[in-house]
């Protein structure tokens, strides 16, 4: 070896070390940043089918600061506008963000008004990149800010400014903001705003800001009633009595009792809407317990809060949340060295509910039958909850019908905890196709045997006396309630003819009968798969031309063999998409339909449950009523039923029946 192969080898030692020098290491402004890393600043990105979506999120970071504003007596209304549901724009009438600093504020992370409690006291935005964030991840960004006569205007294109100008006005003062999130296939591709995920946000803003007057799209959201309307407008059930609703110095409760199982709860703090709770959600459900038990000298918590629907908001000096989306509060603290949250929640509802139920002995009363029942089918079933418990335990030590995960959304640290998922199937083929095409880490899989029970009109007894239904409550984890529930979507994946469909209905049914929480907290969907697999012949034409090649003995060098990424494959979820694909991938495709899910290969099904899973999320509407969908669709008015099929019945186009054609 000459001296200098013996340079080159000391200089790189094996052929796959990389170099790693002073070049590797660089400094990112804060916009570059978030567009590298937005799930640090925005959590998941999406494509606005789903309210936990980022577009979301840069939305709810705009508002915030107007609904700051309205919180410091500045300005009472705010008007939003979102254009074909990609363009959005937002206009309040507070003070204005201060003109000098314009720029820094929208663009500059870490910078804002926020940091001295003394201009606001108990907001949201303290960290200083909110609208930084919505800045950085829109192709188009506009600021204005109108104060006393003058107007500065400020554009950016992915959070590059752009131009800068200021002008006199005759407008009132406050912020004019407009943003069009940023479609780029690494971000928000194929987004558009759902008009009613955007609509149950803005409501839940009024419901917190009495007084406070949305207009969206051209109508007007407010509330006169505070929490007393958002269980209004959210209950799905009768409530038994009045709803109970109190009011102090920051804070707000209100809360009824319902024929239905579990508990619901809707937590609030500083406006913001905290769907996994916290520790003032906790301290609620802790001392409304008590104080009722306190009061009557008797009765089990879990009796005293079965039914129970429930609201709380409170605000909180420099609260500390558990994630960037804020959605549960971790502050012990209603102030940094102040009173515990607990103690605060804990001493408010001590007095207030029990002075209300001593001044209101008849609804105290009502309150009391309701317990006693909830009591009385406790202990009838004690007997029969014991024994199912222990099979349970057995059962998920070697339950073959569960395929569990790694990450469960009741691991409180991890990172990926919402991505995780379960997927309730049909039958051992469906079953094992997505078994074998999941990802391990995230997603779960439970297979029924069949058509589960018609559970409508039974009680929560038969929950443990069914097999099934009691090892999926044990694999939820939901027995006692969302606090443990170990997956963030519970996707009903069954075939999309009549069977599965009647069998997607019998789960459905059983979580709004025994676990109505899970379906209004967002965490059931169903699984889209796709009906059509179109693809064109390009590969078959090649075959037939490789076959007459072959009868000449010399070797074919022309026509290689065909590979699989000869196929130009499009899947269709609708014959609106079949159709668009035959007529960009014709003449003549070859088109397959899909009859079941076992029919999937898994390498196929890898596509369809991976980062473009199409899931349709399971909701309650508004003047939805429990129990009288279950009645109608599932109860034994069956005449009723089948004349509304009847009248409502649509035939499709007769289709040949083969698998190809």
């Amino acid at each position: 070896m000459n001296m200098e192969e013996q340079i080159t080898n000391t200089q790189h030692p094996t052929p796959n070390t990389l170099v790693y020098d002073d070049d590797n290491i660089k400094t990112l402004t804060g916009t570059e940043h978030i567009r590298l890393r937005p799930g640090m600043y925005i959590g998941r990105l999406g494509d606005g089918s789903l309210p936990e979506d980022g577009i979301y999120v840069l939305l709810k970071e705009v508002i915030d600061n107007s609904i700051d504003e309205f919180k410091m007596n500045a300005g009472n209304r705010i008007e939003i506008t979102i254009e074909d549901n990609l363009r959005v724009t937002v206009r309040d009438y507070g003070r204005g963000i201060p003109q000098g600093k314009l720029i820094e504020a929208v663009s500059v992370l870490n910078t804002g008004g926020k940091y001295d409690s003394k201009a606001f006291k108990k907001s949201i935005g303290l960290n200083g990149v909110g609208v930084k964030a919505v800045n950085a991840l829109s192709t188009h960004f506009e600021v204005q800010s109108f104060r006393d006569g003058k107007v500065r205007k400020a554009t950016f294109e992915r959070g590059k400014l752009v131009s800068d100008v200021t002008e006199d006005t005759q407008d009132e003062n406050g912020t004019y903001i407009y943003f069009e999130p940023d479609s780029d296939d690494k971000l928000f591709k194929g987004y558009r705003f759902h008009d009613d995920i955007v609509e149950n946000m803005l409501r839940n803003y009024t419901y917190l800001n009495i007084g406070l007057a949305i207009m969206y799209n051209g109508r007007r959201i407010l509330s006169r009633h505070g929490l007393q309307d958002l269980l209004k407008d959210r209950m799905t059930n009768d409530a038994l009595y009045p709803i109970i609703h109190l009011q102090g110095d920051d804070i707000e409760i209100a809360f009824t009792h319902a024929n239905q199982y579990g508990e619901e709860y809707y937590s609030f703090v500083n406006g913001q809407h905290t769907t996994q709770g916290g520790t003032h959600q906790s301290a609620f459900k802790e001392h409304i317990a008590k104080t009722i038990k306190e009061f009557y000298g008797k009765y089990e918590p879990g009796d005293i809060r079965t039914g129970i629907v429930a609201a709380i908001a409170i605000n909180v000096e420099e609260p500390v949340f558990e994630s960037q989306t804020k959605i549960k509060l971790g502050s012990t603290q209603m102030a940094p060295d102040g009173e515990s949250i607990n103690k605060y929640v804990g001493d408010f509802i001590k007095q207030q509910v029990d002075n209300y139920l001593h001044i209101h002995q008849d609804i105290a009363e009502i309150i009391e039958n309701k317990i006693r029942e909830s009591e009385k089918e406790r202990k009838a079933m004690a007997g029969v909850t014991k024994k199912a418990r222990e099979m349970a335990k057995k059962a998920n030590l070697h339950n073959r019908k569960l395929r569990d995960c790694r990450i469960h959304y009741s691991d409180v640290k991890n990172e990926r905890k919402e991505e995780s998922c379960i997927f309730i199937t049909e039958g051992d083929s469906a079953s094992g196709s997505i078994t074998k095409s999941r990802d391990v880490n995230t997603q779960a899989v439970f297979s029924l045997r069949g058509k589960p029970l018609n559970s409508f009109g039974l009680t929560k007894k038969v929950v443990y006396e069914n097999e099934e239904f009691n090892l999926l409550q044990a694999a939820l984890d939901i027995e006692e309630g969302l606090d443990t529930l170990r997956y963030n979507k519970v996707i009903v994946a069954t075939d999309a003819d009549v069977d599965g469909m009647h069998i997607r209905l019998l789960i459905i049914t059983f979580f709004l009968q025994f676990f109505p929480e899970l379906i209004k907290k967002g965490h059931v969907y169903v699984l889209q798969t796709p009906l059509f697999r179109v693809r064109n012949k390009r590969t078959k034409i090649r075959n037939k031309e490789v076959l007459t090649n072959t009868q000449d003995p010399t070797p074919n060098t022309q026509h290689p063999s065909p590979k699989k990424s000869d196929f130009v494959t499009r899947y269709c979820y609708s014959e609106e998409e079949r159709l668009q694909a035959i007529q960009e991938l014709g003449p003549d495709p070859e088109i397959t339909r899909f009859k079941g899910l076992g029919e999937i290969s898994p390498d196929e099904f890898a596509g369809f449950i991976g980062p473009d899973i199409r899931l349709e999320q399971v909701t309650l509407q508004k003047n939805d009523q429990v129990q009288k969908l279950l009645e109608y669709y599932m109860g034994k008015n069956t005449m009723e039923r089948q004349n509304f099929i009847i009248d409502n019945l649509v035939i499709e186009e007769d289709r040949p029946e083969e698998e190809e054609y």
